[in-house]
């Protein structure tokens, strides 16, 4: 008996990006919020934000980025496609760059 409620536990599980789907859609979060709060790395995180981005339009939903922000000069990163948080200012050359934030809407 011990081994069909094993069974029926691993069926129970949600998924990573199931679990980040609800997590977004309640709050927005940075990628460091979302890999603790899931229990992955944070550049786990990033391959699974664009993934989460495809299957919400089934859903008719989006992922809505609020861009990163230069904490230097306030310069805002509008265009940036990437998930990922930039490495410096493209102005002002400081590291000093606020994460992007995610939420589903």
């Amino acid at each position: 008996m011990k081994w069909i409620r094993k069974v029926f536990s691993l069926y129970d599980m949600k998924t990573i990006r199931k679990e980040m789907i609800l997590l977004l859609g309640n709050k927005e979060m940075d990628a460091r919020e979302i890999s603790s709060a899931v229990g992955v790395g944070e550049k786990e995180v990033y391959t699974h934000l664009s993934h989460i981005a495809r299957s919400v339009k089934h859903q008719r939903k989006k992922l809505i980025i609020k861009p990163s922000v230069c904490l230097g000069c306030g310069y805002v990163f509008e265009k940036r496609k990437r998930f990922t948080r930039p490495s410096r200012c493209p102005i002002c050359k400081s590291e000093h760059i606020r994460s992007p934030m995610y939420r589903i809407g």
